[in-house]
């Protein structure tokens, strides 16, 4: 008998031995379920807690019934909010740390934020600070100046608010006319 052949013969009487272990690997796969379940909670009393920390923040204002004609309008996602200058301390207080589809209106009055599944909110042109290009927002990063961040007063806290504009190129627009209807911008903003 050739090697190969006495190889080849050896290899065909081999059998993988058959597992037999069943209580053992189903015990594996519930504890790896009640684990995955366990960070889930975690996380999700992590997310009530900010919000109860974010208690004082004012109920969000809404859109006047006549808020004058549309300078601008954007369709695309809202990224978040978090506190002007800290891109990563995230605003989950009134639904404002849901990511969503949005449709933005600018008008004289304002910036009218509508989030189909979402709570709307409005900014009142008096609380617009400015509006920028940047790369990021708490949970969401791009590449540089993928992101239009609208910075705004709201209460006693100033706040950055990210968008996404389906169309990018409408971002420069955007901050042009978001900063010109606010002469006096101060940059709350930090540059990464």
């Amino acid at each position: 008998m050739t090697p190969l052949i006495a190889i080849a013969a050896e290899a065909a009487d081999q059998k993988s031995a058959e597992v037999t272990d069943w209580a053992g690997r189903i015990g594996w796969v519930v504890g790896l379920l009640l684990f995955i379940a366990f960070v889930y909670w975690l996380m999700r009393q992590g997310w009530k807690w900010r919000g109860s920390l974010q208690s004082d923040l004012p109920e969000l204002p809404t859109a006047p019934q006549t808020a004058g004609a549309a300078k601008l309008t954007l369709s695309g996602r809202y990224h978040g909010s978090t506190t002007a200058g800290q891109w990563l301390d995230r605003i989950v207080a009134h639904g404002l740390g849901t990511r969503s589809r949005v449709e933005l209106t600018l008008t004289d009055a304002g910036l009218a934020v509508v989030r189909p599944g979402a709570n709307d909110f409005f900014v009142p042109a008096e609380a617009l600070r400015e509006a920028r290009l940047d790369k990021g927002i708490a949970g969401k990063v791009l590449a540089e100046g993928g992101l239009l961040i609208v910075t705004w007063a709201h209460g006693d806290k100033v706040l950055d608010s990210g968008f996404r504009s389906d169309r990018a190129a409408e971002h420069t627009a955007w901050v042009e006319a978001i900063n010109s209807m606010n002469p006096v911008s101060t940059t709350e903003g930090i540059a990464r």
